[in-house]
């Protein structure tokens, strides 16, 4: 399986040798699957069933499903993204809502990488590659076509997924912090082979461009006897993040809290990062706490895993999830501004007990019919910052005298 050019530097190349029973050729070849109205890929605003708003957008936990049938797959739902696959540059955001075993069946996105975040539910995932046994708390990568299929040992599961294409997520560069910090290399896992062989009628559902294809075969999809490479599944438990941060005054840019990150085509600004904000301890002197109020470049989709996150203007719950547009200002309501300015810095932590998820890009978000039209969405009240108040005309006059006196002064 090869996953860059064959002619890629060697440092970039991506590729994994698989030792299987049968090979994957090995099918009866494809049928057409009918649209998920729930899913989409194309996020050009030429699209009529996406979007565009300058509003904070959010929603409230997402249901999962009752009764029995809904597996993995047929539970995707996405909300937003940008670009197009087939164009080879842009991104999803998705969340999934399951309560059932996928059955003799495995799934392959054509299109890029998945990385899925698993909030409530343990997901067995068996992949071409082994088995990754992935809880709350943990992430999981599963790469442009690598087959899988997700079991739920512990029942219904829910959950985001950050899907990119044109580039694989990687690891940050640390620059000045140095060889250790954020995401250390050292703790990300990967599966070991463990093949299986069945001569039963197995399907494996492709997609390809947002479309959905069937194909089957009459051996198992997982029948791999061993394996190697660098173009593989893996997982990473998130409360291993070593988070960096001022020990001495000031806030230091979101980017340390970046887990992984994905490559655009202009090497200044990236197709996808994935933040956490987990707990962490917050010393810094003379310091405004909460985030400022700012814009800047970047989309924010942000999720909840579990606990309470204080970052967010507005009931934030885990399953939800909220979305601010690139260059439109957002911040804190007035109340948690006002008591960060008037209370004394001590020493504290923050998200105490808490992991909230970010899926960030340089690229503006386009909203799906079903995230813009779902009962589950609200916006940000705006009257959260009505009672802001302006300190500096407060003293109008003391300015005023000390700008007649620099006048007076010639100054």
């Amino acid at each position: 399986m090869t996953a860059s050019a064959f002619v890629a530097p060697r440092h970039l190349n991506k590729k994994a040798w698989l030792y299987r029973a049968r090979p994957s050729v090995a099918h009866q070849g494809f049928t057409d699957l009918p649209d998920n109205r729930d899913t989409e890929s194309n996020f050009l605003p030429s699209n009529p069933r996406v979007h565009l708003s300058p509003t904070q957008l959010a929603w409230h936990p997402f249901e999962i499903p009752h009764g029995s049938g809904v597996d993995f797959v047929a539970g995707l739902k996405t909300l937003a993204g940008s670009g197009d696959p087939t164009l080879r540059e842009g991104l999803a955001t998705h969340i999934y809502a399951a309560n059932t075993d996928m059955k003799k069946a495995a799934f392959v996105n054509s299109d890029g990488d998945y990385l899925i975040c698993p909030q409530q539910g343990v997901l067995d995932i068996q992949t071409e590659f082994g088995m990754l046994f992935v809880q709350p708390g943990e992430i999981v990568v599963i790469q442009r076509g690598q087959k899988f299929k997700v079991n739920l040992p512990d029942g219904p599961s829910r959950g985001y997924i950050l899907e990119v294409w044109g580039a694989n997520f990687e690891l940050p560069e640390l620059g000045p912090l140095g060889a250790n910090g954020l995401a250390n290399a050292r703790d990300f896992l990967h599966p070991v082979a463990r093949y299986e062989i069945e001569q039963e009628s197995w399907t494996v559902t492709y997609k390809l461009g947002g479309k959905y294809f069937k194909s089957t075969q009459q051996h198992s999809p997982f029948d791999v006897v061993a394996w190697h490479g660098n173009y593989v599944p893996y997982k990473y438990d998130l409360t291993k993040f070593v988070n960096v941060g001022s020990i001495s005054v000031d806030h230091i840019d979101p980017s340390i809290f970046c887990v992984l990150t994905a490559r655009s085509r202009d090497p200044a600004a990236p197709l996808a990062d994935f933040l956490i904000f987990s707990p962490r301890w917050d010393v810094a002197s003379h310091t405004y706490r909460p985030p400022y109020f700012h814009r800047n470049v970047a989309s924010e989709f942000m999720g909840l895993l579990y606990g309470e996150y204080g970052g967010r203007s507005d009931e934030f719950q885990p399953g939800g999830a909220s979305y601010e547009c690139g260059m439109v200002p957002h911040g804190v309501a007035y109340e948690e501004f006002k008591a960060a300015t008037e209370n004394k810095p001590p020493v504290m932590q923050i998200s105490k007990g808490a992991i909230a998820i970010m899926f960030e890009s340089s690229r503006p978000f386009t909203i799906t019919d079903f995230a813009w039209n779902t009962d589950k969405k609200h916006e940000h009240d705006p009257k959260m910052w009505d009672n802001l108040v302006d300190n500096f005309s407060k003293h109008h006059e003391e300015v005023q005298q000390l700008l007649a006196s620099r006048e007076s002064n010639g100054t």
